[in-house]
């Protein structure tokens, strides 16, 4: 079974694209969900975020998104140390998932592939991209946040051009019908290059 990465900045539709590979009966792995998950549901994990942030992490012991939002935003090191915490528990969740599927191919869609150099760890990569302006629309219209703090991820997010240099394939998520014949003929590429790489 191939690992395939998802992945593209934010804003770009990435889970619009996980979801399109879902419905074509491929298994998929959303890294960002899982680990707001994790931080929710592990005392391991819960504990670590704690001792980093202080006990207002935590609001009657659901995690308190506003303030870590605040810290991580304006401390670059409080990123750091929390990803280093949340990471490693979703990679051992990802391993346990993995198990349980049977397809030719499965689909991980994460957000920072490229920037934690993490593209050995797949078979495949594929990158969505979409307009700047509606990726920041996009964001705007789902997130209580700031076109300030958009373009500010943005900018410690790799661009689209370095990220294509290093994937196998690309999606323009623009137009749904477009994204979803795009999807569809990715998906025929792979499972023509699973089956012949068998022979």
């Amino acid at each position: 079974m191939k690992i395939v990465g998802l992945t593209g900045g934010i804003g770009s539709g990435k889970t619009t694209v996980a979801n399109l590979f879902k419905t074509l009966g491929i298994p998929t792995y959303i890294a960002d969900i899982e680990a707001k998950k994790l931080m929710q549901s592990s005392k391991v994990v819960k504990r670590k975020l704690i001792a980093l942030f202080g006990e207002q992490a935590y609001i009657n012991g659901n995690i308190n998104k506003p303030f870590i939002s605040s810290k991580i935003f304006n401390d670059q090191t409080y990123l750091d140390k929390m990803n280093a915490i949340v990471h490693p528990k979703v990679a051992q969740h990802f391993k346990r998932w993995i198990k349980k599927q049977n397809a030719a191919y499965i689909i991980k869609e994460a957000a920072i592939i490229f920037e934690h150099q993490m593209q050995s760890q797949y078979d495949y990569i594929i990158t969505v991209t979409a307009n700047r302006e509606e990726r920041i629309r996009r964001i705007l219209n789902r997130d209580a946040t700031t076109k300030d703090k958009v373009v500010t991820i943005m900018k410690h997010q790799w661009s689209d051009e370095e990220k294509i240099k290093l994937s196998d394939f690309v999606i323009v998520n623009d137009q749904l019908e477009h994204t979803k014949n795009q999807v569809l003929k990715v998906h025929e590429t792979l499972l023509n290059k699973i089956n012949n790489s068998k022979f």
